[in-house]
């Protein structure tokens, strides 16, 4: 033991030993930063929560399915305007009242059907822009809008399953930015989503 430790100590004493040792250290410190990290983070990953979530709330982690339903949105998203009298400042040809929810992610994100159904739109309609609407039976219906130019990835007459891809988020129509306008109606009629997504599991914040 005792030669070793004279042999450090000799080499400690140079600056060439000196700057081994350091580098010795150095690559002990991240070695073990790159065994041990991920071992930290396997709890959180486990406990469904995001290490770089936001602290301001604008986004959530959002489960994939819940029954036959899913969010039309995968993982955190930031909410725009919600269901009511909602005047956006600033944009004349927005309507006041809202009949929908907005959510967005970003341009381009994916849009997937939130439930199972067939296609009864696919294409421009309205002042949605871009948009899909789904049959989902029964006199209900959801219209996903403002998707990007271009082609979508369902047609009319198309079967969905809560999950299917249907578009990408876009700004087009009636629209003040990229994001999703997510709306459910009931006999034709638009009525606030928020309370329909909870009752399936799947509440939007």
């Amino acid at each position: 033991m005792g030669a070793p430790l004279m042999i450090a100590g000799t080499v400690a004493k140079s600056k060439t030993g000196r700057r081994i040792i350091a580098g010795i250290v150095a690559a002990a410190v991240l070695v073990n930063l790159l065994l041990f990290t991920p071992l930290i983070a396997i709890p959180f990953a486990v406990a469904g929560q995001s290490v770089a979530a936001p602290a301001d709330g604008s986004t959530q982690n959002i489960p994939a399915v819940q029954g036959d339903w899913r969010y039309p949105l995968a993982g955190g998203y930031t909410k725009g305007r919600g269901y009511g009298y909602n005047p956006v400042v600033g944009c004349s040809y927005c309507s006041t009242y809202h009949e929908g929810y907005d959510m967005a992610q970003g341009c381009g994100a994916t849009i997937y059907a939130a439930g199972p159904g067939i296609v009864k739109v696919a294409g421009v309609y309205q002042g949605y822009g871009n948009a899909v609407m789904i049959d989902h039976g029964g006199g209900l219906e959801t219209l996903y809008g403002h998707m990007q130019w271009g082609p979508l990835r369902v047609h009319v007459g198309d079967r969905t399953t809560a999950g299917t891809p249907l578009g990408a988020e876009g700004n087009t129509g009636n629209s003040f930015g990229c994001h999703l306008h997510f709306e459910v109606r009931v006999g034709g009629h638009a009525v606030d989503p928020q309370p329909f997504m909870v009752a399936r599991g799947l509440p939007l914040t």
